[in-house]
């Protein structure tokens, strides 16, 4: 599908100023101020080891240790206050795509913006890998709002992907992993129409930092209307397929054909162990990133022992 029409292009300093006036005051009221609902995660720093008690994350046990001991004894770590937060940034092709006023490309700079913001304001250092044809960009990880509006503008002035290549996620992954030395938050913000082979690459980066994967999507990449005929083109290999959409058959084809991607998707997530936020190109920000807290807000629950509706095993 050719993207849609641009939208007015829009300073860094005012996308921020209006996203810290909307959708960040409504986090603040919402969220009580209290952003280590979103952001968990513990230090790299070994503080102690202490014997086994019900409800501990049995992760942290120490199996060297028990089995000398026989008896089970855990890890305990001092948490850092500063956070390394990295956003993984998918800007191929495809993500210049949107049927509404925005495009996934706009989606992700906005929710790169409030993040990125919520996160310096405490001090925390934020950075970037951009992705393109091809793995392209570093951003160094840095604090504070100045930091923010860079990492904004070099999103806004980045030109379109082009090229007939296909987006390999593998690349943007192992990037990643060659990069972040220490535990990190990684979002891997992208709408994951990618070559296979990404899984496993999202899965071996989710064993050593803490990944959050921010999937973008079009309600139109779900389903279509009944528009009569069109020509449909591959925003990343320039293909071009004309079909009839009045054509209700080929409608059904198209929606279960989505429909299994997305349970491909999800088994994906599933499998690597990444909360993942579905992100829609019509969606409220703050609604999203709200269901994503209560989300991580109940993961933090089962880890203590509690339990998790089956229907929240990654958004939806």
């Amino acid at each position: 599908m050719s993207p849609s029409t641009p939208v007015a292009a829009t300073t860094p300093e005012a996308v921020l100023r209006r996203l810290e006036w909307t959708v960040m005051r409504r986090l603040d009221g919402l969220l009580h101020g209290d952003y280590r609902t979103l952001f968990r995660g513990q230090g790299l720093d070994l503080a102690d080891l202490r014997e086994y008690v019900y409800h501990d994350d049995v992760r942290h046990i120490d199996w060297n240790v028990t089995a000398r001991l026989q008896t089970p004894y855990v890890r305990e770590y001092n948490e850092e206050r500063e956070v390394a937060a990295w956003f993984l940034l998918d800007l191929s092709a495809s993500v210049d795509f949107g049927s509404t006023k925005l495009r996934k490309r706009a989606v992700s700079a906005e929710f790169v913006a409030v993040l990125a913001r919520i996160l310096a304001r405490h001090g925390n250092r934020v950075g970037a890998l951009l992705y393109g044809n091809r793995m392209d960009t570093m951003i160094p990880a840095r604090s504070g709002r100045r930091h923010v509006l860079h990492l904004l503008h070099r999103m806004q002035t980045r030109a379109a992907a082009t090229g007939k290549e296909a987006t390999n996620l593998r690349e943007l992954l192992d990037a990643a992993a060659r990069m972040a030395m220490r535990r990190s938050l990684i979002f891997v913000v992208s709408d994951f129409i990618s070559l296979p082979g990404w899984p496993d690459a999202l899965a071996r980066l989710a064993e050593r930092h803490d990944v959050v994967a921010v999937r973008l999507y079009d309600p139109m990449e779900m389903e279509l209307p009944d528009l009569g005929l069109l020509v449909i083109q591959d925003a990343e290999t320039g293909e071009q397929l004309f079909v009839d959409t009045h054509d209700r058959g080929f409608r059904k084809r198209f929606a279960a054909a989505a429909q299994r991607r997305e349970t491909e998707l999800r088994a994906a997530f599933r499998s690597a162990g990444v909360d993942a936020l579905e992100l829609a190109t019509d969606d409220d920000l703050v609604d999203a990133i709200l269901r994503f807290a209560d989300l991580r807000k109940r993961r933090s629950q089962l880890a203590a022992g509690g339990s998790l509706p089956k229907h929240l095993g990654t958004m939806q």
